[in-house]
């Protein structure tokens, strides 16, 4: 076999382990040959047991995704980032996926040289990650991967979902369009057959899931990426507010370090305080982080925010004279 023909092959591989089908014209226009070339090459990865198959409902082929992915060269750098994000997040609260991640980490710290694995090991010893408190995830290793084929396979799904915005567990039949990891917590985006729109689900919440026959077309009008807009979070509120910062200078150092949110700009003054702006879709999630600060940042506008943080703080205020009384 040539070289170039061999090249062809792996990228052909490649291809069909991307997650999505291909015609056999989009893969002849990949690979920039013929159509019957793209068919031998089909043939050749049967021949070598690669389990590829031709999926109906998409007209296009796919590789399974059980097949072992080929083996890949890491350098020293390389691997140990790997094995360091693996091993050092056992106690974050049983993410899904960390299990066989740490699995993989255990192979591929096999497979390193003697002497690589030894310095590997030297340096993994002097270093940990420390992570803000997540949400519980025990045990949704089997709702993470059914939601995951499920999304990619188009199949409508059928759950049971404790709501704490309707107070009750609910159930209902949903499109799975996107996993995202948000803050704590991992989420589903999904259209809701119920609500006639799409929702958030946090997937703690999920106490059932199953995966129904049907199949659901995506609308080719729903840009995902785009779907918390420009919330602080992930709550917008259909109104974008021009908000306006003063941290003091105790705290100043550590707000400015970190990059809240995609449209914030900071600038420093000749006291030491920082000047915080940004432009947020809703008051209510930052309402809750400015209060954070406590009397170490004052809101200069709007003034629609500023009589919310005041009259939060007031009720604070109001309760524990209360208590003490």
């Amino acid at each position: 076999m040539s070289i170039s023909r061999i090249h062809r092959i792996l990228r052909l591989i490649t291809i069909l382990q991307g997650g999505r089908s291909y015609t056999a014209n989009e893969l002849a226009k990949e690979l920039e040959v013929s159509r019957r070339t793209v068919f031998r090459d089909l043939n050749m990865l049967e021949m070598a047991h690669i389990p590829y198959y031709f999926d109906d409902a998409t007209g296009g082929y796919k590789i399974s995704r059980h097949f072992f992915l080929p083996p890949i060269n890491l350098t020293l750098t390389e691997a140990l980032a790997i094995l360091m994000l693996t091993s050092r997040l056992k106690p974050a609260g049983g993410l899904p996926l960390l299990q066989h991640s740490a699995r993989a980490a255990a192979k591929l710290e096999n497979a390193l040289p003697r002497a690589i694995r030894q310095q590997v090991g030297s340096v993994m010893s002097k270093l940990s990650i420390s992570l803000s408190p997540l949400s519980r995830h025990e045990g949704l290793d089997g709702t993470f991967d059914e939601l995951a084929n499920a999304i990619v396979t188009y199949r409508i799904c059928r759950i049971v979902y404790i709501s704490f915005y309707e107070r009750k567990q609910i159930a209902l039949n949903i499109h799975p369009l996107r996993l995202v990891f948000i803050g704590r917590a991992w989420y589903l985006i999904a259209y809701s057959s119920k609500h006639k729109e799409l929702r958030t689900f946090k997937l703690g919440r999920i106490k059932d899931l199953s995966q129904t026959r049907e199949k659901f077309t995506p609308s080719a009008n729903v840009k995902l990426e785009n779907y918390f807009g420009g919330a602080w979070s992930m709550i917008p509120e259909g109104n974008v507010y021009d908000i306006h910062l003063r941290f003091g200078k105790v705290v100043a150092g550590n707000v400015a370090e970190v990059q809240w949110h995609e449209s914030q700009k900071t600038s420093w003054n000749n006291d030491g305080s920082l000047d915080f702006r940004v432009k947020v879709d809703g008051l209510g999630e930052i309402t809750w982080w400015i209060l954070g600060y406590g009397d170490q940042v004052d809101v200069l506008k709007p003034a629609l925010l500023r009589k919310r943080v005041a009259n939060t703080a007031a009720e604070v205020v109001k309760k524990y004279r209360k208590e003490r009384r």
